[in-house]
């Protein structure tokens, strides 16, 4: 068999086998060897002269294991649980899996918003004690939604919501750059956004600036009738804000995909709130995650083909 030239590791993402990646590169790479490791050992032998390696993680142990590796392909969006110092030293390029969320998170926020704003959950809790009573709703059309950060996931959230007639505002740290919502502010105009919101949409990464971006504060600025939907991470709210603007009627209601903590602990207050819904940090979840990824990864290995560089490739972080 010729010596595989880009090795899969083993650990899969979303319940996802990796062997499927390896099947969805191979259709897309045709001239080059891809290989699928199943155990520790045939990580530690298929690295060692492979130039191109996509996983989940890697340690610094098998990566000392990696002598010619010059690429590592992450699976994820994020990559702050990779060794990057260690990626660095040697010299080892690194790409993440941004967008490849897109179209799946926006289709969860889309039904979010929808279910909050016409109440269904209050629906299924009167289905679960065979009530037959109406209930008062809202309408989603004309009202405005604020997308806080505008990457490939905010993106994909804007364009499902052009159809519904309703009013968008997109809230970015370099709102210079523009968007494709009505209206762009900056992080620090969150508030005059905030106060004209009636959904608020969390999609930003977290690090330094977002952490607890809405808090006490943010929750007095919006009005109590708002929605507000996480699909970001959970320490991007402060819980014990959130559960107080709940308590106080402050807010209209919550979707958090992502909780402070996570997992959040069964006996948590934030399970009894009627107008809570909690999934368990599952927008992510799409049986195309392996697609679109090897979409990413395949146009990369192709411009490595064509530069014989490993720069300037499709979301490189390093």
């Amino acid at each position: 068999m010729t010596a595989p030239d880009i090795v899969v590791l083993r650990k899969g993402i979303h319940g996802l086998s990796s062997s499927d990646l390896a099947t969805a590169l191979r259709e897309r790479l045709p001239d080059h060897e891809v290989e699928c490791a199943t155990t520790p050992a045939e990580e530690r032998d298929l690295v060692e002269d492979v130039p191109i390696v996509v996983g989940q993680v890697i340690d610094e142990e098998l990566l000392d294991h990696a002598e010619n590796l010059r690429l590592f392909a992450g699976f994820s969006a994020g990559y702050g649980h990779l060794p990057m110092d260690a990626l660095d030293e040697h010299g080892v390029a690194v790409t993440n899996a941004s967008g490849v969320h897109g179209p799946n998170i926006a289709e969860d926020v889309l039904g979010f918003l929808l279910s909050l704003t016409r109440r269904h959950y209050e629906g299924w809790r009167r289905q679960q004690h065979n009530e037959w009573r109406a209930y008062p709703t809202s309408e989603f059309a004309g009202s405005t939604v604020t997308v806080v950060g505008l990457g490939a996931i905010g993106n994909a959230i804007v364009e499902r919501l052009s159809g519904f007639d309703v009013h968008t505002i997109g809230v970015r740290h370099s709102p210079e750059k523009g968007g494709p919502t009505d209206e762009v502010l900056g992080t620090d105009e969150l508030h005059d956004a905030l106060a004209r919101t009636d959904s608020v949409v969390l999609a930003v990464p977290l690090n330094e600036g977002t952490e607890g971006l809405i808090g006490e504060e943010e929750f007095a600025t919006l009005s109590p009738e708002a929605f507000l939907v996480n699909v970001a991470r959970g320490p991007v709210v402060d819980t014990d804000a959130l559960v107080a603007a709940l308590h106080d009627n402050a807010i209209g209601g919550a979707v958090l995909d992502v909780t402070d903590p996570e997992p959040l602990p069964v006996d948590h207050e934030l399970w009894n709130f009627e107008n809570v819904l909690i999934t368990p940090h599952n927008t992510g979840n799409t049986p195309m995650y392996y697609e679109r990824l090897a979409d990413i990864v395949a146009e990369n290995v192709e411009r490595v083909d064509q530069t014989g560089e490993y720069e300037d490739l499709k979301n490189q972080v390093l």
